[in-house]
């Protein structure tokens, strides 16, 4: 079997816009017919520029190669032009690659990928998911403790048992810095609100987006601990796990961290840094689903635990449930709502969700197929990236 074609999807995601501006998917065929399914997440570049990135990658190291061959095929790309060290751009082409390969043995196996991955020991994964605003609100939700509390009990009525928020303010391109005593204000009330809300059967997840230094977070988290949140997400930029680990050792609170990182290797010195006992890795951009295997295993020897990242569309969520329902370190996953929307809608089968839990699929492969209609009706016409950063600090 070897791969003969490729296509890629760049798909506007319609208001309200949860999970980015767009989603980029890419889909392998071989010579036999079969068809995977993959996700890029987030590259710094417009989508234009990175369908010409997976063009670039696809005619050069993947059309006719063997599916199978998926480790040979990572060294192959990661050896590319002489870079070979953690590039989240290539990395997020690669990851995307390779998530549609196992996609493409999985249904040729006739197995689910965590089959192939070590087998299910999880027949049931928790999920949380952000505190979003409702349809023809504004985002009051992120400023407002008293609404966002509101908010946090109504998700606790579906079934959710974990929230998460960042009432911390804009992220910059000049962070880090010490945040306001205005803002380490409200990011305390927000957390005293909703703990006096939904009580204890409901963990907290305090985000940020690496916006402060090791002194500023620490003071932030001093703020937090007497609310006891599950996590501290990314309090320090991810360039220096040392800095981070400054933060984990000077809080009760456990640090969550990796949305932004790629490889093993970069995992590894956040591991040795001793900075995060809670890995946030993105299978689009991490280098896709055996790299975050491997990082999983890496992390089960320090006693650190996995709870992937999603903010993007639902071909990566479903890599990720399929690494969640393999690895014994699993903490909780992270869902978009309750799978419905655009995120529903852009597959020919959505995510079973219920009660706060996602059920693992028993189709082969990621166990999701793109609804290729549903995903040409909806292209991207924008010139704004996926995400972008504040200009200037808020």
């Amino acid at each position: 079997m070897k791969i003969s074609a490729f296509e890629v999807f760049v798909v506007g995601n319609p208001p309200p816009h949860f999970g980015g501006r767009y989603w980029v998917f890419v889909k392998l065929t071989t010579d036999s017919g079969i068809e995977g399914i993959g996700e890029v997440y987030c590259l710094p570049f417009h989508p234009r520029a990175v369908e010409a990135m997976i063009a670039d990658v696809c005619e050069r190291q993947v059309i006719g190669s063997d599916p199978f061959r998926i480790e040979d095929l990572w060294r192959r790309v990661y050896g590319s032009g002489y870079s070979q060290r953690p590039d989240p751009s290539l990395m997020g082409v690669l990851s995307g690659i390779e998530m549609a390969c196992w996609d493409i043995v999985g249904k040729e196996l006739n197995r689910p990928v965590y089959d192939l991955l070590g087998g299910k020991v999880h027949e049931r994964l928790r999920s949380y998911t952000y505190l979003y605003p409702k349809p023809g609100e504004d985002e009051e939700v992120y400023l407002d403790p008293d609404l966002a509390a509101e908010r946090a009990c109504e998700y606790q009525a579906q079934g959710f048992t974990a929230v998460k928020f960042d009432p911390a303010g804009p992220y910059s391109v000049y962070d880090p810095r010490q945040l306001s005593l205005e803002a380490l204000e409200r990011c305390e009330i927000f957390v005293k609100r909703l703990r006096e809300a939904v009580g204890t059967s409901c963990d907290l997840l305090f985000g940020t987006h690496g916006q402060m230094t090791p002194a500023g977070a620490i003071r932030l988290a001093k703020r937090l601990e007497p609310y006891d949140p599950l996590w501290f997400e990314e309090p320090t930029p991810p360039e220096m796990p040392e800095a981070m680990g400054q933060v984990a050792r000077a809080t009760s609170i456990p640090v969550a961290s990796g949305e932004r990182l790629t490889t093993k290797y970069e995992f590894s010195a956040l591991l040795q840094a001793k900075a995060a006992a809670i890995l946030q890795m993105n299978l689009g951009r991490v280098g896709g689903l055996l790299e975050a295997k491997k990082v999983a295993g890496m992390a089960e020897t320090f006693y650190a635990q996995i709870a992937p990242h999603l903010y993007c569309g639902p071909v990566v969520g479903a890599a990720n449930i399929q690494l969640s329902t393999c690895s014994p370190n699993f903490l909780i996953l992270e869902s978009i709502q309750t799978w419905g929307g655009f995120h529903a809608e852009i597959l020919k089968r959505p995510v079973r969700w219920e009660e706060g839990y996602v059920i693992p699929p028993e189709a082969p492969g990621l166990g999701v197929e793109l609804d290729e209609a549903v995903a040409r009706a909806h292209p991207y016409e924008g010139e704004a990236l996926h995400l972008e950063m504040s200009e200037r600090p808020g």
